[in-house]
């Protein structure tokens, strides 16, 4: 299944993701962050992420990568 983009909904507070074939899926961002361990720094870049990049938000969480993401996006605070 080829992506053809994904974006952030704001009346769901879900990342929608649209395929080639004709599919739509969606990804909600409160369930998707309910059970991950952030700090404010790392919400606040985690909530860019979905706006800005939301393709590489549904990669991450697809992968079960976003704890991971977080945890690096914590490393680098200062």
């Amino acid at each position: 299944m080829r992506t053809i983009f994904a974006e952030y909904n704001p009346q769901h507070n879900s990342i929608d993701v649209y395929t080639s074939a004709g599919y739509m899926f969606r990804i909600d961002c409160w369930e998707a962050e309910k059970n991950l361990k952030t700090t404010p720094v790392s919400d606040c870049a985690l909530n860019a992420l979905a706006l800005n990049q939301p393709l590489e938000y549904a990669r991450l969480y697809l992968d079960e990568n976003l704890q991971m993401w977080v945890n690096a996006e914590d490393s680098l605070e200062l």
